[in-house]
């Protein structure tokens, strides 16, 4: 990732009803939610959250899908995945031990499921 792409999207994110539709997003990956729903759920006009995911999805963050009637936004993860390794590309400068902590922050929400075997 380009030093220009991670300040839109830090821009993007800067602010806080949009950093909250983000975090909404990735919580509902991979279903996503209606422009609707975040807007109840944020409490903010359909209008205003119109102008936020335009912004976000501008900056590479969200993407929308027509369903019916309905547009679907959805959290872009591979976009999540650029920017936090663009932030510790260069951490620790080599010394990977001292990335550990870092590295188990991420490690309960994003560790693979076992098989059940019923």
């Amino acid at each position: 990732m380009e030093s220009t792409d991670a300040l839109a999207v830090f821009t993007a994110l800067s602010q806080p009803t949009r950093l909250a539709a983000f975090e909404l997003l990735m919580a509902h990956e991979p279903a996503g939610v209606a422009a609707g729903d975040i807007a109840r759920q944020l409490d903010i006009p359909q209008n205003t959250l119109s102008t936020h995911l335009a912004i976000l999805a501008r900056a590479g963050l969200v993407e929308a899908e027509r369903q019916s009637r309905s547009i679907v936004y959805r959290a872009v993860i591979e976009r999540a995945r650029q920017i936090t390794s663009f932030l510790v590309q260069d951490c620790c400068g080599g010394r990977p031990e001292l990335c550990q902590p870092l590295i188990a922050e991420f490690t309960p929400c994003c560790a693979p499921k076992e098989p059940s075997h019923v």
